[in-house]
């Protein structure tokens, strides 16, 4: 069997996974707060544990994984955009967890065995919140309930900081009905005007951490193999998942390996609307950008690295896989993933030495292996490939139009004969009138022959 390793953000290193059972491998990864369209760096980590997710198919069997991928669709920014826009908070959150869904498929992602939302597990949270607050790990102060960081005494393993410098390094919501700055919500009320449940409490909605315990808990039990999400959420969301999980069922190691990836860059800088470069997958897709090109470019840089997506990253990937489809459009489905790319990516999820070796199939002309290594990345698959029928001829066109505008100023049809010349080796019919330039590809059309045009 292959061996799997991993980097286990809790012990701070790569070790071998061994599963907590080999005929039920349970992963659970942090999905999205539903109250927008996904930004680009969300579509990350959902890639990441995408690639995960098959390798542990592959190696385990599918029937014998189990992957969790939550919405959460009880939130303060909900509730705000609730306010704002007048509308129903079901209404809002229906609508963009199925755009996230959607944005999410179209970047060639399966779909996780459970995707839960918040909202469905109110009675699991308020029954785990009134245990920790018999256990003595949480308390209830006007109407709300906090959990007692001091009650644990390893608080902090993840992150690996002390309480103190967590106070000192973190936005601490200073309230006076806290016993500790570090002290943090499982339940607060809510006012006649937002959501709420009734509760032993009073009427009131969840905090956002006791969501994912849960959860978890419900759909995976007290103990699972894999835990993931952006390293944003290692401090204070899975510090304080890992607290409150482990209070509750003291028997249980809750999350036995934890997966974090680093964020994404757009042309080297931070993303941000201040500064002009946040982009939603949706703007993407609709800018012309395909799901897989997006996807190619993600797995180019390993997802512990910080990343950055540049429009020629994206045009580079386009040209890559437009020849590789090429190749394996006519191969068959086949089981012969190449060892070298298994083993990349079972090297804590290496698709940077699996695309390198990718290319080095290409390069042998083996096409059913291509195509077959590259599914394990979630590339060349039959469903992801109509962008490439889809043919963009507008920069030819233009690279002809501009020749000809050149030639009849400069009496010298040299370069603009070359192009024709090119263009129809490659099967395209040239069309040139006083309106202007139109290419049309033939049955023969080979648009990797028009790569290498200067």
């Amino acid at each position: 069997m292959t061996i799997i390793h991993l980097r286990n953000s809790l012990k701070r290193k790569k070790e071998r996974f061994i599963p907590l059972d080999p005929e039920n491998v349970r992963m659970y990864l942090c999905g999205p707060t539903v109250y927008d369209r996904a930004h680009l760096g969300n579509a990350r980590n959902v890639i990441m544990f995408d690639v995960l997710f098959r390798l542990m198919r592959r190696v385990y069997g599918s029937s014998k994984v189990t992957y969790v991928r939550n919405i959460t669709d009880i939130d303060d920014k909900i509730n705000q955009r609730v306010k704002s826009s007048g509308r129903d908070i079901r209404a809002i959150t229906d609508e963009t967890a199925s755009w996230y869904l959607e944005d999410m498929a179209s970047l060639g992602n399966l779909d996780p065995t459970h995707t839960p939302r918040a909202t469905q597990y109110i009675d699991e949270m308020i029954e785990m919140i009134a245990d920790l607050i018999a256990k003595g790990h949480a308390y209830e102060a006007k109407g709300h309930v906090l959990f007692s960081v001091k009650s644990y005494d390893k608080y902090g393993c993840l992150s690996g900081r002390s309480v103190e410098d967590m106070i000192a390094g973190a936005r601490v919501e200073v309230a006076p009905y806290k016993r500790d700055p570090m002290d943090f919500v499982l339940w607060k009320p809510s006012s006649p005007d937002i959501i709420g449940w009734n509760s032993q409490w009073g009427r009131g909605r969840p905090g956002w951490h006791i969501e994912c315990s849960a959860m978890s808990y419900a759909l995976l039990g007290p103990s699972f193999d894999i835990h993931g999400g952006g390293n944003d959420l290692q401090f204070p969301h899975h510090e304080n998942e890992i607290a409150q999980s482990c209070c509750a069922y003291p028997d249980s190691e809750f999350a036995n390996v934890w997966m974090h990836n680093e964020m994404l860059q757009v042309e080297g800088k931070k993303m941000s609307k201040s500064l002009g470069n946040f982009f939603t997958v949706r703007d993407l897709l609709d800018e012309g950008y395909s799901g897989e090109v997006i996807r190619f470019v993600f797995l180019s840089t390993h997802y512990s690295k910080p990343m950055d997506w540049t429009e020629a990253k994206a045009v580079e990937a386009e040209k890559i896989l437009r020849k590789w489809r090429k190749m394996t459009d006519s191969s068959f489905a086949s089981e012969e993933v190449s060892q070298v790319v298994l083993n990349a990516v079972a090297d804590d999820l290496n698709t940077v030495s699996a695309m390198v070796e990718l290319h080095a199939i290409a390069a042998r002309g083996d096409s059913d292996q291509l195509k077959a290594s590259a599914s394990l990345l979630g590339l060349l698959g039959d469903d992801m490939g109509n962008w490439a029928r889809r043919i963009d001829l507008s920069y030819w066109e233009n690279k002809l139009s501009e020749a000809r505008q050149t030639a009849l100023q400069s009496k010298d049809f040299t370069k603009l004969d070359h192009l024709k010349s090119v263009y129809i080796s490659a099967g395209l019919d040239v069309r040139m009138s006083k309106t202007g330039v139109e290419l049309v590809p033939t049955a023969g059309f080979d648009i990797g022959k028009l790569d290498d045009i200067e």
